[in-house]
């Protein structure tokens, strides 16, 4: 039996329920900042989600990708859209604060969600790909795991290690946190990239925090 037939399937059920929760958030903004119904997120990614799963399951690569990338595209406008519309109504006053403050919460959650979901798809080739491989050696972050030799892996039960779901959501939460990868390093460009609108887009929703905490002590 070959290494990669070692090591099980990395499972898929943490990021479905990421992106359900990105619907989910998207029901917490009001209204008026979001582009079209609260509910209508959550009823596309829902239906983008279940044949997803099915090719998955019966081995469609090519779909279960395909469906995959499309619901990720869904929250990904919709996170863009609601700061849009948060942004430019700031100066209005229009919104009361405590809606405000609650829109740019849910946005700031699922930021780190959204970022979390597409490091996950991308990196290495996605989950399908890193599942053919015995262990993770090369990809767009360069995780502590990765850099150590093997003997030490197999000392501590690592030696088919491969980053999962919470792996990238950890990279996701320091980046929305701390405005940088802290300890995994960043190797290619597009990592780099989204992770500059990450830090935008947190660094955006935190700043209106914290103004709007101040107008109302």
């Amino acid at each position: 039996m070959s290494d990669a037939e070692t090591r099980s399937p990395e499972p898929r059920w943490p990021a479905l329920v990421a992106i359900l929760a990105v619907g989910v958030l998207n029901l917490v903004v009001p209204e008026q900042l979001t582009i079209g119904p609260g509910w209508a997120v959550l009823a596309v990614v829902a239906a983008f989600s279940l044949p997803t799963v099915i090719f998955h399951q019966i081995g469609r690569r090519r779909l279960n990708e395909a469906f995959a990338y499309m619901g990720l595209s869904v929250i990904t406008a919709a996170l863009v859209g609601s700061l849009t519309l948060l942004v430019t109504r700031l100066p209005e006053h229009k919104d009361p604060p405590v809606e405000l403050l609650r829109a740019a919460a849910a946005l700031w959650v699922a930021n780190i969600l959204v970022f979390a979901s597409w490091y996950w798809r991308l990196d290495g080739g996605g989950p399908n790909e890193r599942d053919k491989r015995a262990v993770h050696v090369d990809g767009a972050f360069l995780f502590p795991q990765m850099m150590m030799d093997r003997a030490l892996k197999e000392q501590m039960g690592e030696e088919f290690w491969s980053p999962g779901f919470v792996d990238y959501l950890f990279l996701a939460f320091n980046t929305s946190t701390a405005f940088s990868p802290t300890d995994v390093p960043v190797l290619s460009r597009w990592a780099k990239v989204m992770m500059i609108i990450q830090s935008l887009i947190s660094l955006t929703t935190v700043a209106l925090l914290a103004a709007r905490a101040v107008n109302i002590l």
